[in-house]
């Protein structure tokens, strides 16, 4: 055992590693013992790792116990980096030239798609965006009204609110603080003297005889006061610069720029700077300047506060001093001569030296050329800022502007625009100033001077104009368009027409318009949707004003989309609205030519014709109209409206008569009946009902006209007779149960009319109307419960009903609660013009007038073609509003000619009325409603 042990001191075997089996590997270092020895080599390792692996029975690795990679790892490797493929895909790392191409094409295609689909795409997510802040409102935007209400309380009522105080433990807290206050404690005299000692801090040295003393708690009060200037700096001024002194330790923060502005905006408005503020920012500058003597904003914001601060004397030597320091500083000189500009030759000085520092310096030279007083003078300065600044605008604009003689201008234009020939102010003023035949040659120098510019063809085409030349103007857009597309120069196509409308504002129509005609179709497509883009231009650009660009982009659009109606009523519309009658009808002429099949573009130039007092070029429009649509009824009632109201009643009853030959449908008989109903010939009213209803047993209107026929004539039987055979022949037709029900209620029988309204409801279900009028049938009754509970269901039914919230809110609600049900409805509903007057006549009960008028506006804006909305606005103006006002409404309410709502309807087709006015039947329903 003992002899086992020998090898503890045995030297150890050649190339022997401690721990190879394990994987380790041998080093030497010159910290071993004895000189350094190499290593084993490589072929030395692979030799012992092969015989240790024999030994084990394992296969050879390769190297210091790695093993070979298996062909499968090399599969494996080749693709894992998809941009380094090797073997049979090495051929994409051959990026060649189709490939390239094709790239290209798939990136073109692309983008054609997206763009086709961008506007419907981002409307669809504009709608999602508006539903969802519609279900989830922010907080500020539920209080909104009540923040605008804010804005009618008065000074005195903000002055007269009560301070707020916590009442929370009042009384315990005053007798606490009584119990306090009521205590006592012995003092002791040593807290007495030291009290009355702890504010005289005291130190005196005697120097002399005389007794002067040295007061060492001033000088510690002066310390105190400039850290808390410096503190209140640091905390007033979080986001400047800190300038810090290597020398004294201190810092300030400062911002010299931001302060000359500050004393600027209270010079400006008169303020004076209290004497506390001077003195700590004099301390903050003065520290900025010490720390940074060549600081020039520093200076000047020194200067500024010195003569802030009226020692005139003193900002002169500072700005002095900044010049001396700061030679280069522009800002700094420019001081200098504002401060000495009352005295002009230190200010000429001043100025010379500056300009003799900074040769380059625009500003000096223009301060310079400010102080002279004389053409002359100022042309000498400007002459010899221009020889050592000859690329400078602004200096030959003030040498030309000073001078007058208009050749000796052209001379000193042709100068400059040789000089800076990058300049289009200085072309564009330069061909102003010359002929039109010498302009053209100088603004075709310029065009070649500078090839991107639009402005130079945009001029050129301004001068064709002005030189009466309309028809090059263009060419001249289209050879610009062009041009700057080979240029690379082209702006956008919004950019172009905000250019035509400057053009405009100038009384360059035509250019305008040559402007709109070669740049509204860049960047679009012909698959895209160009007619609405085009038309939304055209909508836009009226609504700033400008008339003439939009009439421009509607004439291409016509041009480009001839068979268009909707382009040719947008035409018409501008002609009507911003334009002259001429205009209109030549706009409709050309629009019916187009589209001869189009019905609304017939009746529409017909009406117009009408209006403008050209009664037979109006029956001649509707004949033509007659020979391109044969048969169409709205061409027939339009040409009975119009005969109507020329009286000429037997020409309508022929136009009737012709039409229920040939072209008859169930709305001519109703038209047919009507007007013989309305002249008073009830006998042929009900006649042409009974043929009208051998045809069209289903028309639920010819049902109602016959019914309202025999009302009129107090034949209330024979009325209930006919509904109850229209509510079996149109079991759709909601109206026709509502009448029979009222029929039924006026003779007595409340439960037929109930039965009749349920019947209804069974045959139209969530139909607000009948619903309606079953909740009003029981509250004629006065059963005001059966009511409620009726409306209950109709809102389960019809939860976004404008007209059930009404009369529940209206009729069925305590005045307290009705304006929590109308803000509840309005959360439901959203807008309704009914309840936007619901809501208005709720602030009009309140007596809160001009809230009332802003929700009837809201009301009339909203839907103009709702009657009962403009009835109940005239009302509350009839008792709260002015003449003009009402003038206004009527005028308003007669462009808008509405056509529905309940009291309007109600008085409209009353047989009384015939052939009133809408502002004689807007009176009249007025004093109706309740």
């Amino acid at each position: 055992m003992s002899g086992r042990r020998d090898f503890l001191s045995m030297p150890a075997p050649e190339n022997y590693v401690a721990g190879l089996g394990r994987g380790a590997t041998g080093f030497t270092t010159r910290s071993d013992l004895g000189p350094a020895r190499e290593g084993p080599s490589e072929e030395q390792m692979k030799e012992m790792l092969a015989k240790r692996a024999a030994s084990l029975g394992q296969a050879a690795p390769s190297a210091y116990g790695v093993t070979e990679k298996k062909e499968e790892d090399e599969d494996e490797d080749r693709f894992q980096d998809p941009d380094n493929e090797v073997g049979l895909f090495s051929s994409g790392m051959n990026y060649d030239k189709d490939d390239d191409e094709a790239d290209r094409i798939y990136q073109d295609v692309d983008e054609k798609m997206d763009k086709r689909r961008r506007a419907r795409r981002e409307a669809r997510e504009q709608k999602e965006r508006d539903e969802y802040e519609r279900n989830n409102p922010k907080i500020q935007l539920q209080f909104a009204d009540l923040k605008r209400a804010l804005g009618s309380v008065s000074e005195e009522e903000w002055a007269a609110l009560p301070e707020v105080g916590d009442m929370t433990g009042k009384a315990k807290r005053a007798r606490e603080a009584r119990m306090a206050n009521s205590r006592s404690y012995a003092v002791p005299d040593s807290v007495i003297q030291a009290a009355s000692q702890s504010g005289q801090l005291e130190t005196s040295i005697s120097t002399d005889s005389d007794g002067t003393m040295t007061n060492f708690a001033s000088i510690g009060a002066a310390q105190k006061s400039a850290l808390q200037v410096r503190l209140d700096s640091a905390a007033n001024n979080p986001g400047t610069q800190t300038t810090t002194s290597t020398t004294s330790g201190t810092a300030t923060s400062v911002d010299p720029r931001g302060y000359i502005t500050a004393l600027d905006k209270k010079q400006a408005m008169g303020e004076e700077l209290p004497v506390e503020d001077i003195n700590r920012a004099r301390v903050l500058l003065e520290s900025a300047v010490k720390t940074n003597v060549h600081n020039g904003p520093g200076y000047v914001a020194l200067a500024r506060l010195e003569e802030v601060a009226g020692k005139i004397h003193t900002a002169k030597k500072i700005i002095q001093q900044g010049c001396q320091m700061c030679p280069k500083s522009i800002v700094v000189w420019e001081e200098a001569i504002r401060l000495n500009r009352e005295n002009l030759h230190n200010a000429k000085v001043i100025a010379a030296s500056g300009i003799k520092l900074n040769p380059k310096a625009i500003k000096l030279w223009m301060a310079a050329i400010d102080l002279e007083q004389t053409p002359d003078a100022r042309k000498k300065v400007a002459r010899q800022a221009l020889d050592h600044n000859p690329q400078s605008v602004e200096l030959w604009k003030i040498l030309i502007n000073d001078t007058d003689d208009i050749e000796r201008v052209k001379l000193l234009f042709a100068k400059a625009t040789e000089t800076v020939k990058l300049s289009e102010e200085l072309w564009i003023s330069y061909a102003r100033v010359s002929g039109p035949e010498e302009a053209q040659q100088i603004l075709n120098a310029a065009r070649k001077a500078i090839p991107t510019s639009w402005a130079i063809w945009v001029h050129a085409c301004r001068l064709q104009e002005e030189m009466g030349r309309v028809n090059l103007c263009d060419k001249i857009m289209e050879r610009a368009v062009k041009a700057l597309i080979k240029e690379n120069a082209m702006p956008k196509r919004e950019e172009w027409i905000t250019q035509a409308e400057v053009c405009e504002e100038e009384n360059d129509i035509v250019t305008a318009g040559s402007i709109v005609k070669a740049t509204i179709g860049w960047g679009l497509d012909e698959n895209d949707d160009r007619r609405d883009v085009w038309l939304e231009d055209a909508k836009s650009t009226s609504a700033r004003g400008h008339h003439e660009v939009a009439r421009a982009i509607l004439a291409h659009t016509v041009s480009i989309f001839p068979y268009s109606t909707t382009v040719w009523h947008a035409s018409a519309d501008l002609e009507k609205h911003h334009g002259s009658t001429e205009a209109l009808l030549s706009v409709l002429e050309r629009a019916a030519n187009a589209c001869p099949h189009s019905e609304s573009l017939w009746l529409l130039y017909a009406r117009e014709m009408w209006q403008a007092g050209d009664a037979e070029g109006a029956r001649k429009v509707l004949g033509r109209s007659f020979e391109q649509l044969p048969g169409n009824e709205n061409l027939y009632t339009r040409a009975v409206d119009f005969e109507v109201d020329a009286e000429n009643y037997a020409q309508a009853r022929t136009f009737l008569q012709i039409a229920r030959e040939s072209a008859a449908t169930d709305r001519i008989f109703m038209k047919s009946a009507v007007l013989e109903r309305q002249l008073g010939a009830y006998e042929e009213a009900i006649d042409i009902c009974n043929q009208g209803l051998q045809t069209w047993p289903g028309s639920w209107k010819l049902h109602a006209i016959k019914g309202q026929i025999y009302e009129s004539l107090s034949k209330l039987k024979e009325a209930q007779e006919v509904y109850s055979i229209g509510t079996r022949a149109a079991p759709k037709a909601p109206v026709l149960y509502i009448l029979l029900s009222r029929i039924q209620e006026r003779q007595g029988a409340i439960v037929k009319a109930r039965s009749t309204l349920d019947r209804g409801r069974q045959q139209n279900p969530k139909n607000a109307e009948l619903l309606c009028e079953a909740v009003r049938l029981e509250r004629r009754q006065n059963n005001i419960n059966a009511a409620q509970k009726i409306m209950a269901a109709a809102l389960q039914e019809c939860p976004t009903s404008g007209l059930l919230w009404a009369e529940k809110i209206m009729h069925l609600e305590t005045r307290t609660q009705r304006k929590p049900r109308a803000l509840e409805a309005i959360k439901k509903v959203e807008k309704d013009p009914q309840l936007f007057i619901v809501v208005a006549r709720i602030f009009w009960s309140e007596r809160r007038l001009d809230k009332a008028a802003t929700w009837f506006t809201k009301a009339v804006v909203l839907d103009p073609d709702y009657g009962d909305g403009w009835v109940w606005y005239y009302k509350f103006l009839e008792q709260h509003g002015t003449e003009e006002k009402k003038a206004e409404v009527l005028s308003k309410a007669a462009m808008a000619e509405p056509k529905h709502g309940e009291i309007w309807q109600s008085v409209a087709k009353d047989p009384k009325n015939f052939r009133k006015g809408v502002e004689e039947v807007l009176r009249i329903a007025a004093a109706k409603a309740e």
